[in-house]
């Protein structure tokens, strides 16, 4: 039998990527062994590759960023999507996920995952839909092992984890016929599975055939991700029947998966109403026995187009205060076009504050130290460790750089009159 992270943890064994997480996170080994045996804490790491920096999600670890990437059928362009990974990287994005949907899909995945450190994942039924597409002439003439046959390859390429939009069944489709919405489906994965599924008027293959999936999951280590296909796409279709049928459901699924030692974790909604953030995750912890949430924002408005990842920053620091614990970035670009290389930065480092503000809110004592010497920095007059610290130190030493014509120890924003300076100077005195 293979032996996955949670099936190890379940004997008691603590696996290096364990060790490398405990480390990381400041937390000893048998906490997370018990958080991992348990699933409320994954580790995605596929058993066919050697994975530079483990990463763990979940209860009492700190918060973790995802960053989209990847091609589109307007827009093929392999060398940019591969600065886009370095770019994410390096703005602290603790996993990658390729959204390719044009070019040569294979070699695009290939490529950037062997150049990734961190955790990577992929969304198969995209490759699977759009492969049959273009080779029959339809979305439609896909098969059930055109599906699975995706799924296998892309987990023995080692593709770490994967969205899989199990939860559009035919029960919650109708639920969602039935309720009615503004925005319908906005999900491309769980819009390719509704499509098939009214065509030939049969269940999701992803759902019918959900053992066969744990198999291939099982055999690679590849941690599920439970994706949201009903999510709503806009404020006023939030928490509606379809979107919490389907959660029912992908909280039976986490369950099942559980217990044959598949790593799980559940993919939430991306636009709701601040008053609903801590809502969706007390639902999604109660319903998914604890598996680790991850959401896409949550996106607060819908009318911050050009910038949205100021509006998924609110929701992802509110949602994390109140429990989530992976964050898919969402950049300006959002809603508009494929975002570039500097939309990627810019997405990365507002779901890393909105990240960090939330685990100084839950206590994590590492965002605390890095605070705490960030204003003892401020105190001194430090400007070279402040800028060091700063999320984007680029970004702040620009900005130092350039307003400081003259004073070295102040900025321009009060120059001779700084506060910090004049208190400091009069307490040396008395």
């Amino acid at each position: 039998m293979a032996e996955t992270q949670i099936i190890l943890a379940k004997k008691g064994i603590v696996s290096p990527q364990m060790q490398a997480v405990a480390a990381y996170e400041g937390i000893g080994a048998e906490e997370l062994l018990e958080k991992v045996a348990s699933g409320r804490v994954v580790i995605p790491a596929n058993r066919n590759r050697r994975l530079e920096r483990p990463v763990g999600i979940g209860e009492g670890l700190s918060v973790k960023v995802n960053a989209n990437i990847g091609t589109s059928s307007d827009h093929i362009d392999l060398e940019e999507e591969r600065e886009k990974l370095r770019v994410a990287v390096e703005a602290g994005a603790d996993a990658i996920m390729d959204l390719s949907t044009g070019g040569s899909l294979d070699d695009i995945r290939k490529t950037l995952l062997k150049e990734t450190p961190v955790p990577f994942g992929t969304v198969p039924i995209y490759q699977a839909a759009i492969e049959i597409a273009q080779q029959k002439g339809g979305i439609i003439k896909m098969t059930v092992d055109d599906i699975f046959a995706v799924i296998e390859k892309q987990a023995q390429d080692g593709v770490d984890f994967m969205t899989v939009h199990c939860g559009v069944t035919l029960q919650s489709l109708e639920r969602l016929r039935k309720q009615g919405r503004i925005t319908n489906i906005v999900s491309r994965g769980g819009a390719f599975l509704a499509t098939w599924m009214i065509y030939h008027e049969r269940e999701n293959p992803l759902y019918e055939h959900y053992d066969r999936l744990l198999e291939i999951a099982l055999k690679h280590d590849v941690t599920l991700s439970l994706g949201d296909g009903l999510r709503p796409g806009s404020l006023p279709d939030a928490t509606d029947r379809a979107q919490v049928q389907e959660l029912i459901f992908l909280g039976e699924l986490a369950k099942e998966a559980r217990e044959v030692g598949v790593q799980v974790m559940i993919e939430g909604p991306g636009h709701i109403p601040l008053n609903q953030i801590e809502a969706n995750v007390i639902l999604e912890k109660k319903l998914c026995d604890g598996a680790p949430f991850y959401v896409l924002g949550p996106l607060v408005t819908d009318i911050a187009s050009g910038y949205d990842h100021i509006a998924a920053a609110i929701g992802g620091a509110l949602a994390a205060l109140a429990g989530a614990d992976f964050l898919c970035y969402v950049t300006p670009a959002e809603h508009l076009r494929l975002p570039t290389i500097e939309d990627v930065r810019e997405g990365v480092i507002g779901a890393k504050i909105a990240a960090h503000a939330a685990d100084l809110a839950r206590g994590n004592p590492k965002a605390w130290e890095k605070d705490r010497a960030m204003a003892k920095a401020r105190g001194e007059l430090d400007w070279e460790t402040q800028i060091s610290l700063s999320i984007n130190p680029q970004k702040a030493r620009y900005y130092r750089q350039a307003s400081t014509p003259k004073i070295s120890d102040v900025c321009t924003m009060c120059g001779k009159y700084c506060a910090i300076k004049l208190v400091k100077e009069y307490l040396s005195k008395s």
